[in-house]
């Protein structure tokens, strides 16, 4: 019902917009008549003068209006084709492995190959359903007030252990932290749907093999500061502001080589705006890259030296965890 409304509210703008124009311009067209016949050459010229300006005026909001619709037009047809895309693929994987299951009879190391595979592509449907449910959920955040203290460190680590689990990535290979002891006070749900798709999309667009470094500290008394730094190619100038509306993907060749749907950028922004902090790109000033610096309310923690265990210790272990746990 809120998409609903946001989209009528939309396409009322140019419509009120052509009406209350038109009405301007032939009320003034009617005094230009009305003046012609008085004889009074100079002020029928102003009005005339007028009524031009405000013709062209309109004219040109429609066609940046237009403009802007053919835009997210575009941008929304290549969402549904990267959706189907998306959804088609993992089914597709799925009904082969079951097919070749039914058919005959597997070796047990091929067998156990086979549901991993599968494993893994029910994982990618599952994240895809799950981004789309988000975003159908952004309308209702404002709604629900349920805030915790969440430790930035462990949320920081759970999220690149998924990202590097959904692109199959050793974390102490690919994740470099520098994280000083934060708190964020916030419903931990939409700190993970915020860094959760920022690490993930570090890892995607990263480089081959893709290196991320996390540098989150303190800002003052009560700003928190994170900092996501990949090795990919970077984001060009001219699109580090369209990267955060809804079904924008670039235009280059790698961002349409990889899957997605264009969402989750949107999603990081549209949270930290809820927040009530902030999200920026930049480039990496020596070598390629790019910085992605999302600033929210939080404050520094004091922790025990005795309690405070290192951030290389934590991912060693889970690294060394991960290799035990597969066969």
């Amino acid at each position: 019902m809120a998409n609903f409304r946001r989209k009528r509210r939309h396409l009322s703008l140019p419509i009120w917009s052509s009406v209350v124009l038109m009405t301007i311009n032939i009320a003034l067209m009617v005094v230009l008549i009305y003046q012609l016949g008085l004889q009074k050459l100079w002020l029928a010229l102003i009005l005339g003068s007028v009524a031009l300006g405000i013709s062209l005026f309109g004219m040109s909001l429609y066609s940046f209006l237009t403009i802007k619709e053919i835009q997210l037009n575009r941008r929304q047809s290549n969402f549904v084709d990267s959706v189907t895309h998306e959804l088609k693929t993992p089914i597709a994987a799925l009904r082969l492995y079951l097919d070749t299951l039914i058919l005959r009879e597997p070796e047990p190391q091929d067998r156990q190959e086979f549901y991993a595979t599968m494993n893994s592509e029910l994982a990618r449907l599952d994240g895809l359903i799950n981004q789309l449910l988000e975003v159908a959920r952004l309308d209702a955040i404002g709604h629900q007030k349920e805030a915790e203290t969440v430790h930035l460190e462990d949320l920081l680590i759970s999220c690149a252990e998924a990202a590097c689990l959904h692109h199959k990535q050793e974390i102490s290979e690919v994740f470099h932290f520098e994280i000083s002891p934060l708190a964020l006070t916030s419903r931990r749900m939409l700190l993970e749907m915020i860094f959760g798709n920022l690490l993930d999309n570090a890892v995607k667009y990263g480089g081959h093999p893709p290196r991320v470094t996390v540098h989150a500290v303190a800002q003052g008394r009560d700003r928190v500061v994170v900092r996501v730094t990949d090795n990919g190619r970077g984001v060009s100038p001219e699109n580090r502001r369209k990267i955060f509306t809804m079904f924008f993907r670039g235009n280059d060749e790698l961002q349409r080589t990889k899957t997605g749907t264009g969402l989750g950028l949107y999603i990081v922004r549209t949270l930290v705006s809820f927040l009530k902090g902030s999200v920026a790109v930049t480039e990496v000033q020596s070598g390629t890259g790019s910085i992605f610096e999302v600033t929210l309310p939080g404050r520094q923690l004091q922790i025990p030296e005795s309690e405070n265990r290192t951030i290389r210790q934590r991912v060693s272990e889970m690294a060394l965890s991960g290799k035990e746990a597969r066969p």
